[in-house]
């Protein structure tokens, strides 16, 4: 049955990929060409993009809508039921990934911005997807305290092989709440599909760290993303004016924010002294000045073959997608893609089909397909 339903999700991408999307436009790396398509165009700051069974897509607006792309083509119609999100600064709605079963069960988990009488913060949610709609809606996870503040939400999510939600959650604009392990800020949070602390986080023989707490002195994860081989995840997170790292998650370790950091203040004064300090983990890379990293996927698909293992990341400030060839979990070349294109990339997946897809930050927000160039 997996088997049938694996060929079926696969021929609906096929047939997507010869769909008539517009404006395409040729590109060179240095071991391949491409061409990006436009697939859909007039999304209200896309945000994150889920491959479905069928070959279609589930599509997050920042704005607080969940879009549906079928057959090449946008659905006008929103996807009914969501959460309510809280939509001011950074914040709305934020990630969306498919349960490890979703064929059998139809479940997936969105990640928002909320309010409250008492501020803001990072909830994520499980619901059920069926004809356009979302069903049985629960909050498994909430990150506390709240602030005022409308930045630094983090919401990037992924599941480890082992089927445990990983959840990140900036330090809400407060940086000092990122070395506070009895603070849900400022790290990544791991968790059961039905919100309990998940097997072997630190903080269930710690009193001193909150349970669903697997990692902290993170500043503000927009990048997560399973290493294809080693099952590790792996995440990136935006530094100040520089220092925005590449990191692998490892339980119990502390990523030195702001107590070590590459980058400084945004007034150009300094943070902190410190770019090491024992006790906390250096990043496996990191870029000064910043780029502002948003999305990341390692790429594992034959369409490129020159590309396999890569990893490519997505900027917001300097406007371009960033391949990385890694080997030993160390980069060794690093190249910089579709800085002529100017725009803002705000994620990055690589689809069941072998293509990369992109979506862009902007009012008019658009979803690119990358595809070789014949």
């Amino acid at each position: 049955m997996r088997l049938i339903q694996s060929l079926i999700m696969l021929s609906g991408l096929l047939l997507l990929g010869h769909s008539p999307f517009t404006a395409a436009q040729t590109f060179t790396s240095k071991d391949a060409g491409f061409r990006l398509e436009t697939v859909a165009d007039g999304l209200e700051h896309p945000w994150s993009l889920a491959f479905l069974p069928d070959g279609s897509m589930l599509v997050t607006e920042r704005a607080g809508r969940l879009r549906v792309i079928q057959n090449g083509k946008l659905l006008p119609r929103a996807v009914e039921g969501l959460p309510t999100s809280a939509v001011s600064g950074q914040g709305g709605l934020l990630d969306i990934v498919l349960h490890p079963d979703f064929e059998e069960n139809r479940t997936l988990f969105l990640s928002y911005a909320h309010r409250s009488s008492e501020g803001m913060t990072t909830r994520a949610a499980r619901a059920i997807y069926e004809e356009g709609r979302l069903k049985n809606v629960e909050v498994i996870f909430e990150a506390l305290p709240r602030s005022r503040g409308s930045r630094h939400f983090g919401g990037r999510m992924v599941f480890d092989e082992s089927g445990y939600l990983y959840i990140s959650v900036g330090d809400r604009g407060e940086m000092d709440r990122a070395q506070d392990t009895r603070d849900d800020a400022g790290g990544v949070h791991r968790i059961t599909v039905n919100g309990e602390p998940a097997p072997g986080n630190p903080g269930l023989d710690d009193p001193g760290i909150n349970n669903t707490l697997f990692t902290w002195g993170n500043r503000n994860i927009q990048g997560m993303t399973v290493h294809p081989e080693t099952g590790e995840i792996w995440t990136h997170e935006h530094g100040p004016r520089g220092g925005d790292e590449i990191n692998i998650v490892q339980a119990g370790t502390n990523y030195g924010w702001p107590e070590i950091t590459y980058g400084i203040d945004y007034s150009g004064l300094p943070i902190t002294l410190h770019t090491k300090k024992e006790g906390m983990a250096q990043p496996l890379h990191y870029w000064d000045p910043s780029i502002a990293p948003s999305g990341m996927a390692f790429y594992t698909g034959l369409e490129f073959p020159e590309w396999q293992g890569n990893l490519f990341v997505g900027a917001l400030k300097l406007r371009k997608l960033v391949r990385l060839e890694i080997e030993n979990e160390e980069v060794i070349n690093e190249e910089d893609l579709l800085t002529s294109l100017k725009e803002r990339i705000r994620d990055v997946r690589t689809a069941p089909d072998g293509t990369l897809w992109l979506l862009t930050d902007s009012p008019q927000g658009k979803v690119y397909r990358v595809a070789p160039a014949q």
